[in-house]
């Protein structure tokens, strides 16, 4: 059933948590990389539905700095899908005007991935539609630490003076340097934890939780989340008269 989302507000930027892809799959009796596979599914259809409606940016946890602790079978099937996904997805994008960028350490994959990743974002940066972000080989505290290294490294340099550093400096050496915080994440699954996710831009974003498994996820669901948000007064820590 579609909601009615006339005279609502968009939020400009959506991130998501994409959990369940296992246990979806161990539901069928599947193994758990149908899971992951049904999962991209689900996010190529996402990024469609989400262009049409008119949100500017769409942030996806595709593989955490964590998930290299999962059995050698299970992780080198994701990276099997990874590159099958770039190349489907260098498609999409075309097709829907979409830009796509990379954030995460991508030094670790195999050099035929990091080849991937670039020719997605060159190829994919004077589209002009929403903004697709796959975080990849990301932790939130991996991001931060190697910001602040960077940082620290421009100060030894000159190129910055310790005593001037704000947020605002410390937010350019991120990896979504330039991007909007997240208006509203979304996990699936029912699971209520960021599982060091964006830990500093999601800081006053609108968290909205279904136990929904993300293969199973669709356009009711995003509607159901943006008509959620629509629900809260966001006060960024003020209070209103």
């Amino acid at each position: 059933m579609e909601h009615n989302l006339e005279g609502m507000t968009i939020p400009k930027h959506v991130a998501l948590i994409l959990d369940g892809n296992g246990r979806w799959a161990k539901k069928r009796g599947l193994p758990r990389s149908m899971g992951h596979k049904e999962g991209c599914v689900t996010v190529e259809k996402t990024v469609e539905i989400a262009a049409r409606m008119g949100i500017e940016y769409l942030t996806v946890y595709g593989f955490s700095t964590e998930n290299w602790k999962r059995s050698e079978e299970e992780v080198g099937a994701l990276m099997q899908l990874f590159r099958f996904y770039m190349v489907r997805l260098l498609k999409v994008a075309s097709a829907n005007n979409i830009r796509v960028r990379m954030i995460g350490d991508r030094t670790r994959f195999a050099q035929d991935i990091i080849d991937g990743i670039h020719r997605l974002e060159r190829e994919t940066r004077d589209n002009t539609g929403l903004t697709f972000v796959i975080a990849v080989n990301y932790g939130g505290r991996d991001e931060i630490t190697r910001a602040v290294c960077r940082l620290a490294a421009d100060c030894v340099k000159g190129r910055q003076n310790a005593a001037d550093i704000t947020q605002e400096v410390l937010e350019s050496y991120l990896d979504t340097a330039g991007m909007p915080d997240p208006d509203l994440l979304i996990r699936t699954s029912g699971e209520i934890r960021l599982s060091n996710y964006l830990l500093w831009q999601l800081a006053y974003t609108e968290i909205y939780v279904t136990d929904c498994l993300w293969p199973d996820f669709n356009r009711e669901e995003l509607e159901k989340a943006i008509l959620a948000y629509n629900k809260r007064d966001r006060r960024y820590g003020g209070v209103k008269a």
